[in-house]
């Protein structure tokens, strides 16, 4: 399992947005420029992040993209979900019955642990959490 590109754009975009002084908001393509996202791909993550409420979009000479809720409210997991849909490490995590063993399977109940662990991490990971990360680096 491997998080796509567009996923990582997504979190690079909201740890742009969240750098921005509270309810501020930012033209995509300075979001684009800054972050190195190619423009044609922030479109359809402005989208996809719209849609999942987790940014608002303002249309017009003075528009641009903003967080919709405080950046402490917002994990990694919803934005990661919005993108790529929920995590499974194994196609068995989300539909047991397609395993052979069911329930007996030890390799089943390893995946869906591992699952958890990691949903849990970027459940718990928020945007401060990843701007607390960054300043740490800055020192």
């Amino acid at each position: 399992m491997q998080i796509t590109r567009q996923a990582d754009y997504a979190l690079r975009a909201m740890l742009f947005l969240a750098r921005l002084e509270k309810d501020a908001q930012a033209p995509t393509h300075k979001i684009a420029e800054e972050m190195l996202i190619p423009k044609s791909f922030l479109a359809k993550i402005i989208s996809q992040l719209s849609v999942a409420g987790l940014i608002n979009t303002i249309r017009g000479a003075r528009g641009g993209v903003a967080l919709t809720r405080s950046t402490d409210d917002i994990s990694v997991y919803e934005v990661v979900k919005a993108i790529d849909g929920p995590i499974h490490l194994n196609e068995c995590t989300a539909d047991p019955h397609i395993c052979p063993f069911g329930d007996t399977c030890p390799i089943h109940k390893m995946w869906v642990e591992a699952e958890a662990e990691l949903v849990n991490k970027l459940t718990r990971t928020t945007l401060t959490t990843l701007l607390e990360l960054e300043a740490k680096a800055d020192l």
